[in-house]
């Protein structure tokens, strides 16, 4: 039996001449490279040296308590969009999933917890703006609902404030039908308990202050960017080194040994200050936004890398977490048990809730098609102009 393989081939519709041309440029990135990253190696020792002397780099051991077994999740979202020549399909998910569990604890959540919307919407520039805030909603409701002791989310904890402000300002550009979904919401049902759960701004806006102020002791939410810019370290701490571009977290990760972390201290300031402008559905939220931009003004940000094969993590949590050392132990305790994979850069719930929403631009296509032999196997009328509508804006779609 012949197994077909697939053979990667990443310039195959590139002219000859560009690829040779790209390829010629790799000597020229490789000594940039080589180059940046010896020059942060030379001066690893004086950052050490620096940090160690302002009292801000420290070892997990110093705060580590008795081992406690938290359990923990990950929260994700995504959102798709099918531009078809007719309409747009929109596609909007949430997605939870339990971490390892400890030995000692029963799982919580047998399979993953999940939201989702399917939608058709006419042609809008703002359909993206809108359907990812209502992509937060989904987040920020799961996440204030999980059982679990850490709940890891997805992203920066100040990005879904951001997000509603810019959705709120472009509301009245899309179809009614999106718009309606952000403000009045979507009904789920919750299997477990019976309970109706009713998915929008206003309950993702208390979930989200609830989130940022992390008040129960019995409860720790933690914001774990990826992909970060932010400089704290650098330009507040080390200002007097020349550690060249670096952002904090690519600059600790070549820093850290394995168990240190960065003491937290405040997330930087925004530069302009945090607002957003409710519309006259949602005035009767003006306390909760002040509310929330009080605790916007209070996150805390500390860095951690729990193994020497694992990066340093960004992690950004409330004010009640960074200056209680037992909570924070008990956070690092859960990094460390969810992030014993070698290859996953990432704790495992959120590496697994990634995986699984990332999927959904991959799925709409397969949805379209379904309810394109679906609406032939109705249509009364010629069958040509019903695929075109349903077919993409672009030459090359389903390829």
């Amino acid at each position: 039996m012949v197994i077909d393989q697939q053979i990667e081939t990443p310039f195959d519709e590139l002219p000859e001449a560009l690829v040779e041309q790209m390829l010629n440029e790799c000597d020229e990135l490789e000594k940039n490279l080589s180059n940046s990253f010896q020059k942060l190696y030379k001066v690893k020792e004086q950052i050490r040296k620096v940090l160690k002397n302002k009292g801000i780099l420290k070892k997990d051991t110093e705060i580590s308590i008795t081992q406690t077994y938290p359990t923990s999740c990950g929260v994700d979202g995504s959102y798709a969009i099918e531009k078809l020549i007719a309409t747009d399909m929109v596609a909007i998910a949430g997605v939870a999933v339990e971490g390892l569990t400890p030995p000692t604890e029963k799982r919580f959540w047998p399979k993953p917890r999940h939201f989702s919307k399917i939608l058709t919407v006419s042609h809008s520039d703002s359909t993206t703006v809108v359907s990812r805030a209502i992509m937060v909603c989904m987040e920020l409701i799961l996440a204030k609902r999980a059982p679990h002791d850490v709940v890891f989310l997805d992203g920066s904890l100040t990005t879904p404030f951001i997000y509603f402000n810019q959705a709120l300002s472009k509301i009245n550009e899309v179809p009614k039908k999106l718009s309606t979904i952000l403000i009045k919401g979507i009904k789920v049902k919750d299997k477990d308990n019976e309970e109706e759960i009713n998915i929008n701004i206003k309950e993702a806006l208390k979930a989200y202050k609830e989130i940022l102020l992390s008040s129960r002791t019995d409860k720790i939410f933690v914001g774990v960017p990826k992909y970060t810019t932010r400089k704290e370290i650098t330009q507040r701490e080390l200002k007097e080194l020349d550690i060249g571009e670096y952002e904090d977290r690519g600059m600790l990760s070549f820093i850290f040994e394995a168990g240190e972390f960065i003491k937290p201290i405040n997330i930087q300031e925004p530069q302009k200050p945090w607002h957003i402008t409710l519309i006259d559905e949602l005035k009767d939220l003006e306390k909760l936004k002040e509310e929330i931009i009080s605790a916007l003004n209070n996150l805390y940000v500390v860095y951690y890398r729990p193994y020497i094969y694992f990066p340093a993590l960004r992690i950004e949590i409330s004010k009640s977490i960074a200056s209680n050392f037992q909570r924070l132990a008990i956070l690092f305790e859960s990094l460390k048990l969810q992030c014993g994979a070698p290859g996953i850069v990432e704790p495992y719930p959120l590496y697994l809730a990634d995986r699984m929403v990332k999927h959904l631009g991959t799925a709409l296509p397969a949805i379209r098609k379904t309810t394109t032999q679906e609406m032939a196997l109705k249509w009364e009328e010629e069958l040509g102009n019903m695929y075109l509508a349903m077919h993409g804006y672009r030459t090359e779609y389903g390829k």
